[in-house]
């Protein structure tokens, strides 16, 4: 599974044109959660990671991975 890292996160939000909230409501996870995690104060538990990775998919993001030429986002069905 790609690990997510703050600086993708806050650019897949970005991507979507999402607040925290709207993130958080998508995952069902706190607000808190993302907030802290973007600004870098913890990581986050497997099951909130694993939540948030699967609403920013949902929502057409691809976490790129090291073979994709990232860390980094993309929406679904553009090429790099």
């Amino acid at each position: 599974m790609t690990r997510l890292v703050p600086a993708t996160c806050r650019a897949a939000r970005a991507l979507l044109d999402w607040t925290q909230e709207d993130l958080a409501t998508a995952a069902g996870v706190c607000r808190s959660t993302v907030r802290e995690f973007e600004k870098g104060r913890h990581a986050l538990q497997h099951a909130s990671e694993v939540s948030i990775i699967r609403a920013l998919a949902a929502s057409g993001v691809d976490l790129l991975t090291k073979e994709d030429g990232g860390p980094g986002v993309r929406l679904k069905g553009c090429s790099s």
